[in-house]
């Protein structure tokens, strides 16, 4: 039996494994079954997300996507096609008085601030967001908070059946991806709920993505740009805002964030081509001038952007619909860099500040502390990201209270999936010191068949738990190339400064960090809390868990410690199976 087949055999089975095991090699494939569970009571909700996932994979449409890259018109004459089989037409979403906002990092944090702004001027909110962290209906909010198990079922079961009666058996495509499916089905629940406004944020892309059916938004936003999804958009910063830059549409105003010269130019360039007026975000700091500074919601350093977009974007949306209290304007600033007009600069209202200060979006710089444990979540996934959710960690790690006895342990709990570069990621975290780095698959059990809103059919269990070895043995490479001296240069000694994501070594000596994958979230939770989160009280874990002597010796220390840091990173899904089990309000 080769070496990989046996540790995925110890990470299935005994739940942990140790950190220099090899990651090649075919292991048996094992998928987890589509079939829904047998109907009970209740179960109403739980069987309309089932049928969804029925529906094309999220990775199998993006292949779909990527075979016709070449010509987007066709992919939106099909959204069109899939809206008008579901009883609407492109000229109905004109009611929506829609927010469009596209972007790689910080735009679901942008329609969060803006959603919330907007809802506290007494406006009824329309919301569409993906991914979902614990349940599917998440995606579709109305006033900020996902429409009920109810209301889901009932719009579902009526869009699929009427495009199920609809389909063309001889055709290749009969029903829409499930990501296209659920945003037919958030038009749908915004007109007939009636909704002032919507929020929309774009999926993946901009120019091919399905919510580019819009034709008439009240306004466009960007937020900041990166390398993503690099087999749909391009793998250069230039590509990527040609792609971001479909969603502008002629006439509608569009703004962005601080972006580098390359892109931002393509951005310009887009705009003119459309005859779309495009103006650039002041900082924040140019608000605040003259008036208490603003406080957000949500943490972190790199979220004042998305938040001084959010503030452009409402402003722009209430003076086109009339509204009177949209702020004192301030005197004009020259543009940035001589290439775009510089948005307006005013004065927020307190409207304004107050939505900015309520503003919740749960997995983003969220901090959860519960006794002995803190638990640090936040769904980085892209370098970009990554570095501020590594500035924000170790600010807030400088900024704590330290206990006046005892150790403090530091736990990372990491995961990456589809395209993305896992080393690159780990390497921008190993500035953070961690006593244990432990892995584990976005599942939060075993098996997902009880939880239809955590299935994932587009991967078997065999190939994540893969991907977490080989996520472990980077990181382990990356250990042992710390150790070597010479290599790396001397850290800032103030968190989150400008040299403060080099790699160093903890002086006088190198940190070293033990390492761990488990089969999945509720294994590795137990592992971590020890039964001392006082919230979460598990059952008691399998002894399995404590099989492996790093295992066992690690649940010591974790057992003693005085405090425990734990940031959980490098996927959405990760963090969504996280809190689903810290949080269980969050699934009811």
């Amino acid at each position: 039996m080769s070496r990989a087949r046996s540790h995925l055999l110890a990470a299935r089975f005994l739940a942990a494994v140790p950190s220099r095991g090899a990651t090649t090699g075919v292991a048996a494939r094992r998928g987890l079954s589509a079939w829904p569970a047998p109907q009970e009571p209740g179960m109403e909700y739980q069987e309309a997300v089932r049928t969804l996932n029925t529906l094309q994979t999220n990775a199998n449409y993006l292949e779909q996507v990527k075979r016709q890259r070449g010509d987007p018109q066709t992919q939106l004459e099909a959204m069109k096609l899939y809206l008008a089989r579901s009883g609407l037409q492109v000229e109905d979403l004109d009611q929506l008085n829609i927010i469009h906002i596209t972007g790689t990092k910080g735009k679901g944090s942008t329609c969060a601030f803006a959603e919330r702004i907007l809802r506290s001027y007494g406006l009824k909110t329309g919301f569409f967001s993906s991914p979902h962290l614990v349940q599917v209906r998440e995606r579709i909010r109305i006033n900020g908070q996902p429409i009920s198990p109810e209301l889901f079922t009932k719009y579902f079961w009526r869009l699929y059946h009427r495009l199920d009666e609809t389909k063309d058996d001889s055709s290749c495509v009969s029903m829409p991806s499930y990501f296209r499916f659920l945003t037919l089905m958030a038009f749908h629940v915004f007109l007939q709920e009636k909704v002032d406004l919507a929020v929309m944020e774009v999926g993946i892309g901009g120019a091919y993505d399905c919510t580019n059916i819009i034709r008439k938004p009240i306004v466009c936003g960007v937020s900041s740009l990166g390398i993503d999804h690099t087999g749909l958009l391009g793998d250069t910063m230039e590509k990527i805002a040609w792609q971001k830059g479909g969603i502008f549409k002629c006439g509608v105003p569009a703004f962005t964030v601080p972006q580098p010269d390359a892109p931002l130019a393509v951005l310009r360039d887009r705009a003119q081509e459309i005859s779309c007026p495009l103006y650039l975000c002041p900082p924040l700091e140019a608000l605040e001038e003259g008036g208490p500074p603003l406080t957000l919601g949500l943490e972190g350093e790199h979220q004042r952007s998305n938040a001084a977009l959010a503030l452009q974007l409402t402003h722009c949306w209430l003076q086109q619909k009339g509204h009177q209290d949209i702020g004192e304007l301030k005197a004009s600033r020259p543009s940035l860099l001589g290439q775009l007009p510089l948005a307006p600069v005013f004065q927020p209202t307190s409207r304004m500040r107050h939505g900015l200060r309520d503003t919740e979006w749960l997995g983003r710089t969220q901090v959860l502390r519960r006794g002995p444990l803190t638990w640090y979540l936040d769904g980085a996934h892209t370098t970009s990201s990554m570095q501020a959710c590594v500035r924000w960690f170790r600010q807030a790690l400088h900024r704590r209270e330290r206990p006046s006895s005892g150790s403090e342990v530091r736990v990372l709990l990491f995961n990456s999936t589809g395209d993305r570069d896992s080393a690159a990621l780990l390497k921008l975290l190993q500035p953070c010191q961690f006593d244990y780095a432990v892995f584990c698959p976005n599942l939060t059990e075993m098996s997902s068949t009880d939880n239809a809103d955590q299935q994932n059919f587009t991967v078997t269990l065999d190939q994540v738990l893969l991907r977490c070895l080989a996520h472990q043995q980077h990181w382990s490479h990356l250990q042992e190339e710390q150790a070597s001296p010479g290599l790396w240069s001397t850290p800032s000694s103030e968190p989150g400064g400008p040299t403060s994501l080099l790699l160093a070594p903890h002086p006088p000596h190198t940190h070293s960090t033990s390492s761990l994958v488990f089969s999945c979230i509720t294994h590795a939770l137990q592992w971590i809390s020890q039964g001392r989160d006082p919230v979460w009280q598990p059952p008691s874990p399998p002894r399995s868990l404590l099989a492996h002597p790093v295992a066992g010796s690690g649940a010591v220390v974790l057992h003693e410690a005085a405090a425990i840091h734990v940031l959980v990173t490098g996927s959405l899904h990760l963090v969504g199976g996280v809190l689903k089990l810290l949080e269980p309000s969050l699934s009811q």
